[in-house]
């Protein structure tokens, strides 16, 4: 899926397109404007419905290191569908049987964590697309009707539609990026910047102190762009978000809603103290 494409019938047919805020987004899109989203690692279809609200173009359920089980993430996807904006899945691991969950659940985006080698990524793709292209198996009625679509509809639609973000985060992935931002299928290379700052021996110091990390970084942005991909960067508030949609970042989270909450509710209690 190229930057330059135009819009496809069959995305044109999709609810929400995150390919089209991406694409948007792009380093060199005529009127650039970002494609910002927000992390969910809290469960609940309410709270997701909320975070919508907030100006988001996607909004990522964290099945890794979220509280998020396959109930809660089978509930929180229509509900972010349903608002107009992208659901997004990150998995615990590139497992094929919850690649089909997620898919089966309506994600507009799936993110794999620790993709290190081209044979991963490739076996990512055959998980995630319908034949001939892959394995998938269709039956799940949940799918279409986020996407808005039949059944018929969605399994002639949903491979190009749907988005594969894998995560660059290890010495070995690093490496290996030019090989994997080759894959057909593959659609975005995200950097996981803590998992990368602590195996390239940064220990608990954040990325953002570390310069080698932020090479690394820098050198993932180009290959993903390079390879004509997109690329994808955590951010913790506005600033950094800001910096590396400036940088060059298509995909860029503002936040998270744990990390909203502490900041909010950490700051009302200091101000508390100093009126009382």
């Amino acid at each position: 899926m190229s930057y330059g494409a135009s819009t496809t019938k069959a995305q044109r047919k999709v609810k929400t397109n995150l390919s089209e805020s991406l694409a948007r987004a792009h380093p060199d899109a005529t009127d650039r404007r970002p494609c910002f989203g927000s992390w969910l690692q809290f469960p609940g279809a309410q709270l997701a419905r909320i975070v919508c609200g907030t100006g988001v173009d996607w909004v990522l359920v964290d099945t890794e290191h979220g509280a998020i089980g396959d109930t809660e993430m089978h509930a929180s996807v229509p509900a972010i569908a349903a608002t107009g904006v992208a659901p997004v899945v990150r998995l615990p691991a590139g497992e094929p049987w919850m690649i089909k969950r997620a898919l089966d659940a309506g994600a507009h985006g799936l993110m794999i964590p620790m993709v290190e080698t081209r044979e991963q990524a490739e076996a990512l793709v055959r998980a995630s697309k319908f034949p001939p292209r892959g394995v998938r198996g269709c039956g799940s009625p949940f799918a279409p009707d986020v996407f808005g679509q039949t059944m018929g509809e969605y399994i002639d639609t949903a491979n190009e539609s749907t988005i594969l973000i894998v995560q660059i985060e290890s010495p070995l992935g690093l490496k290996n990026a030019q090989e994997i931002a080759a894959v057909d299928g593959v659609d975005m290379l995200f950097v996981g910047p803590n998992d990368l700052a602590m195996a390239m021996g940064n220990g608990s110091k954040s990325h953002t102190e570390c310069p080698d990390v932020q090479n690394a970084i820098a050198e993932v942005l180009r290959v993903a762009h390079a390879a004509g991909k997109h690329a994808g960067m955590f951010a913790v508030n506005a600033e950094q978000a800001a910096a590396r949609y400036k940088q060059g970042f298509q995909f860029v989270n503002v936040g998270a809603d744990i990390v909203a909450i502490q900041a909010w509710m950490g700051g009302e209690m200091a101000r508390v103290a100093q009126l009382v």
